[in-house]
């Protein structure tokens, strides 16, 4: 019997054992029965025409900001302006200002003044901001009018004896002496000349009685009263106010160095327009802190001529408008802070996808795809830049792939699924207001060139 039991029990227990590999076999490709493949979100990429780009931190400033400072010596008698108001400026510079250049202007009040006076509307006849008494100049203006008056007539006698001298001197029997002659010649020069001194001292009180009104030399906003009236004031000391320019306005960031090495490359390529092209024709754009995307544009206009060897940064400025409103304050003002967007390319076709669609490994990136037999496989690409919240890939994907999206972490190489096409998320709406809508059809592949 005990042998009989042995011998028959081997074979029923190896045929179960066998039993058991074959259904483990069988349900190991696809898992427990009845489990249905995980489904995942799926997009085809974008395709759009992009720029790359860089951004900085920034700071605007006025092209004109001068302190107002009167010319002349006086008691300040009236104020034709209100604090904050804006003014109207005058090119002319005749009026009785002196321009001093604010600590925070980095160029000079000459370039300044010329700068303004490129753009429609900032060259006009400057407002009237105060008024000094005008009486002590007044009268030194008639006293030098008076006097003009006098050497007029002291010009006119001299004359008179001068041509009556050579009439008699031309005679036969010349009835005055050759010195005689000689000093009606010269006393006639010498009251040329003392007209001519008269007339250049009735011209400075002349300008003396003008510069006591005193006028806005540039376009802008006035600041606070410094000097109250009934001071007095000291000619080309005294501080009365300050102008800030208001349109155009300046912005200066500082860019690093590979980035101006970049752009300087592909403007020699001809990439921002003719071979040679000026740095400081590139267009960029601006955005304030409580702004979405870059609404603002600007145009650089200056270039540092050397790199600031502290920060390997290259000091540039740009220009933009800053028109008034129809209701409420103009949108810059002076140092403010914003965002600029540098381009750093010129514009190319470009494949786009979610970030969220990207993974990590280590230092790799990839994508996972889906093909025609909704099999999963991974790509690894390259990545270029953001877009307004999406990511260029610049290697490694075709935009004829369906991409997971969502649901990444379900999912691994050669896996079956089930996929969900929807189309590619975008960032909010606000953003991406200018760029076409998604699709859900795979797009046609590009042109060629």
């Amino acid at each position: 019997m005990r042998q009989f039991f042995t011998f028959g029990a081997g074979p029923a227990l190896i045929l179960g054992t066998l039993a058991l590999l074959a259904g483990c076999s069988a349900l190991a490709p696809n898992g427990p029965p009845g489990k249905e493949p995980p489904t995942v979100t799926v997009s085809y990429p974008l395709q759009r025409e992009v720029t790359d780009y860089q951004d900085y931190t920034g700071r605007t400033a006025s092209v004109d900001s001068v302190q107002v400072q009167a010319r002349v010596t006086g008691y300040l008698e009236k104020i034709h302006f209100k604090e904050g108001s804006e003014v109207r400026g005058d090119d002319r510079l005749t009026g009785a200002v002196r321009l001093v250049a604010l600590p925070s202007t980095p160029l000079a009040p000459g370039p300044l003044l010329a700068a303004a006076c490129l753009f429609p509307g900032q060259c006009q006849e400057g407002d009237l901001l105060y008024e000094i008494d005008r009486r002590p100049y007044q009268a030194t203006y008639d006293a030098n009018k008076a006097q003009v008056g006098q050497n007029v007539a002291a010009l006119e006698l001299a004359k008179q004896n001068n041509a009556r001298a050579k009439s008699l001197y031309a005679q036969k029997d010349r009835a005055i002496s050759q010195a005689e002659l000689d000093q009606d010649d010269s006393l006639e020069k010498q009251a040329v000349a003392n007209l001519d001194f008269a007339r250049a001292n009735l011209e400075t009180a002349k300008l003396n009685l003008d510069w006591t009104k005193v006028t806005a030399p540039v376009a802008g906003i006035v600041g606070r009263l410094l000097v109250t009236r009934g001071n007095l004031i000291t000619a080309n000391q005294t501080d009365l106010t300050t102008i800030v320019s208001q349109d155009p306005m300046w912005v200066y960031f500082n860019a690093d160095e590979p980035t101006v090495l970049k752009v300087h490359e592909l403007l020699r390529q001809g990439k921002f327009g003719p071979a040679g092209t000026d740095v400081a024709k590139i267009p960029f754009r601006l955005q304030l802190t409580n702004e979405e995307g870059f609404p603002h544009e600007a145009a650089m206009d200056f270039v540092n001529n050397q790199l600031d060897q502290a920060t390997a940064t290259l000091l540039i400025r740009g220009i933009f408008s800053n028109p008034k409103p129809a209701n409420g304050p103009r949108v810059f003002a002076p140092n403010m802070f914003v965002r600029v967007r540098v381009p750093t390319s010129a514009e190319y076709h470009a494949v786009l996808v979610n970030p969220e669609a990207v993974g990590t490994d280590q230092d790799l990136k990839y994508v996972y795809v889906v093909d025609d037999d909704n099999k999963v496989i991974r790509h690894a690409v390259k990545l270029g830049t953001l877009q307004d919240g999406l990511q260029v890939v610049t290697d490694g994907l075709n935009p004829r792939e369906r991409v997971i999206v969502k649901g990444l972490q379900r999912v691994q190489q050669g896996a079956t699924v089930n996929p969900t096409l929807v189309p590619m998320p975008v960032p909010p709406p606000g953003a991406l207001t200018a760029n076409p809508p998604p699709v859900l059809n795979a797009p046609a592949p590009p042109p060629k060139k």
